[in-house]
């Protein structure tokens, strides 16, 4: 009898548990999307042989608000973001230490005469026609690596296209 009571009592129990709603999974939790940064017209310039630093350019789009800290190459001991200004009459080249803003949505460039990129300690010569790997890294924003073509910078004023 006491078994019967027990098998009786468990019964409800499941009864009360109603079985026949189907049990609900966990919530898939959706990953933060991590802002992007897209990266357009990387090229360096060729370097002289013997020269131990190199010049690159990019322009840079941040989704959200950001900041370029840094990079790697696998041609150059460090990659360092610089910027050119003209302090007393004298333009002066420095590294940004605390990165380069990235503002939501609007294109940087990083070109010759303003901020651009310096490789130090390059282990080869930048050579006109060859692509050079540069990663990117910053603030918020997953690192990315773009092909840099190594090529000579357009001169203003010497289309002759027209000749």
């Amino acid at each position: 009898m006491k078994i019967k009571l027990a098998l009786a009592a468990a019964a409800l129990s499941l009864a009360a548990c109603n079985p026949s709603e189907p049990a609900k999974a966990p919530a898939a939790e959706t990953p933060t999307a991590t802002a992007a940064v897209t990266a357009t017209d990387a090229w360096c310039r060729p370097s002289p042989n013997g020269a131990k630093a190199g010049g690159c350019y990019v322009t840079l789009t941040a989704a959200t608000d950001d900041r370029l800290t840094g990079g790697s190459t696998p041609r150059a001991g460090s990659l360092q973001v610089h910027e050119m200004k003209t302090e007393n009459g004298m333009m002066k080249m420095a590294e940004l230490t605390a990165g380069l803003p990235l503002p939501a949505g609007q294109a940087v460039a990083l070109a010759p005469g303003g901020n651009h990129l310096m490789l130090i300690g390059l282990t080869t010569p930048l050579v006109a026609g060859e692509t050079v790997p540069l990663t990117f890294q910053f603030a918020s924003a997953p690192t990315i690596t773009v092909q840099a073509q190594v090529r000579q910078p357009a001169m203003d004023g010497m289309d002759h296209a027209a000749h």
